[in-house]
């Protein structure tokens, strides 16, 4: 059974609140991964997926009331890309290319259990799925987590600066990237049998 993000309900209800604060962190933490989410089925066109991310969440602010807090807020927010997408598809008189996409197995979204890499093959293709499976394993992780990480090892912040950004003390924070790096770990190696490829050992 799939846990629902405590904090995924509490931020929809401060910005049912009208909190400011709350929006802003809603928008600063859902657009990255549906960003991610819509390059991939636009052939990596990025001014169309900036578009259809800024139509999403526009959409889903509206809607926010219809939230129940039955799935994880992205999961939520990638229905109504979806339909972004398939609006975007019929505007331009095209039908999309047909994309098989791991975060779209049941299993993975559910639990990230299902897939193994593949021995051999192209390089340049393994390390592009590689990367795409970094993210989607981001993208699974408790919020609070996968912004912990993107902001150590994709932006470079300190732990100092992380734990600004979060309100915590240093140690705090220092604990919070520990149990964030032990639950990517589970979560990709789940996926792929190996954890070591992606160097987030410290």
């Amino acid at each position: 059974m799939t846990t629902i993000p405590l904090d995924d309900r509490a931020l929809v209800k401060r910005m049912l609140r009208g909190d400011e604060e709350a929006f802003t962190e809603f928008f600063g933490r859902s657009f990255p991964p549906l960003y991610r989410f819509a390059l991939t089925r636009l052939d990596h066109d990025p001014d169309a997926a900036e578009e259809i991310v800024q139509a999403t969440l526009s959409k889903a602010v509206t809607k926010l009331s219809t939230y129940r807090g039955e799935a994880a807020l992205f999961t939520w927010l990638c229905t109504f890309c979806r339909h972004e997408l398939s609006a975007y598809y019929q505007r331009q008189r095209r039908t999309p290319r047909p994309v098989s996409l791991i975060e779209e197995n049941p299993e993975v979204r559910a639990a990230l259990d299902s897939l193994t890499l593949a021995d051999g093959g192209d390089e340049v293709e393994r390390r592009l799925e590689l990367k795409r499976l970094v993210e989607v394993t981001l993208d699974n992780l408790p919020p609070r987590y996968g912004r912990a990480l993107e902001w150590k090892y994709v932006e470079g912040l300190t732990v100092r600066e992380i734990a600004a950004r979060f309100g915590l003390g240093a140690k705090a924070a220092e604990s919070l990237l520990t149990r964030a790096r032990q639950a990517f770990r589970d979560a990709f190696t789940a996926l792929t049998g190996s954890a070591a490829a992606v160097g987030w050992e410290r």
